[in-house]
């Protein structure tokens, strides 16, 4: 059976998706929405797609789409996974879930009612470098005493990952935490129960916190240690250090290192090394096998209940 799926949302991300989905068996892109038509028409000519729409409701309505892939806006998440659901296509939503608590709860609420597939794009959880030590914790060899991580951008100005114009505002808190928080409480294998984060100055044409901090502890002991800026003029991308009882490890993305810098030879963790291709992969095999994913809603809404604390926090 070919799955079939409409992708929106033609950005950085969507074209990664895009790129992911070409190297997977069975699937096939049928419909692509994005808000510039022209700029749509062009991408779907380079990926054979041949259906274009500038409205999600119109390709919810084919008998074409039996899976959709957000990649839009992270104010629409929400709201647009429920429609999918409604529609009764399977919804793999880009991170974050919703920027705020009681939309993460309504998009839980309608994947227990649908019985969908519903899942959001935590890639963290698939990164091979993190998978790597993911498989040392499972088999007892490693435990996290404490995650050091680092989330730098230079954001200045409202940008995308291909440094084109953003025509939305993104959010330290409510999208780039939310890989880490996530992350923290997967590898730690315990619930996140204590948070505290504190926030610069917002930035006047923005209306957004440009740096943050944050601290997590998690039941069984382990703390983590968050720095987040769009303020940080190189190197950028973020950065996440292991300490552990048996070790240091260092991950950069899909790369990992131990302590001595030494690089450890991740590429036999899984099918490939490319951490949205392999998300994918889960969203598709969870649709064919009638189960839920890794990644599933109900599994990363303790996350967004963590953010919204930190945002009372905040806020007040």
């Amino acid at each position: 059976m070919t799955i079939k799926v409409a992708l929106a949302g033609a950005g950085a991300f969507g074209i990664k998706h895009l790129d992911a989905i070409k190297l997977i068996d069975g699937v096939e892109v049928t419909s692509l929405v994005s808000r510039d038509l022209g700029k749509t028409q062009e991408v779907a000519t380079k990926y054979g797609i041949g259906h274009v729409t500038t409205d999600l409701a119109e390709s919810l309505a084919r008998s074409d789409v039996d899976a959709v892939i957000l990649c839009t806006p992270t104010q629409m998440h929400a709201a647009q996974a429920v429609a999918c659901m409604k529609a009764g296509k399977h919804v793999q939503v880009e991170i974050p879930l919703a920027d705020s608590l009681r939309d993460a709860y309504r998009v839980v609420q309608m994947q227990e009612n649908t019985g969908l597939v519903a899942m959001c794009g935590h890639t963290r959880r698939f990164n091979p470098s993190h998978q790597w030590v993911r498989q040392r914790i499972t088999a007892g060899q490693f435990n996290i005493q404490q995650m050091d991580v680092q989330t730098f951008f230079f954001r200045r100005t409202n940008m995308n990952a291909l440094g084109q114009a953003r025509s939305w505002t993104d959010h330290l808190l409510w999208h780039h935490a939310a890989h880490t928080v996530d992350l923290f409480a997967y590898q730690a294998q315990s619930p996140i129960v204590k948070a505290h984060a504190l926030q610069g100055p917002i930035h006047p044409a923005l209306g957004i916190a440009m740096d943050m901090s944050i601290q997590l502890k998690a039941a069984n002991g382990a703390i983590c240690t968050l720095s987040l800026s769009f303020n940080n003029d190189g190197p950028l991308g973020t950065y996440f250090r292991y300490i552990g009882d048996t070790g240091t490890y260092l991950a950069r993305y899909d790369d990992l290192y131990d302590g001595k810098d030494q690089k450890i030879d991740v590429s036999q963790v899984a099918v490939s090394m490319n951490g949205i291709e392999l998300q994918d992969r889960e969203f598709f095999a969870a649709i064919r096998e009638g189960r839920q994913p890794n990644g599933a809603v109900a599994q990363v809404l303790p996350c967004y209940e963590v953010l919204h604390q930190l945002d009372v926090q905040l806020k007040n």
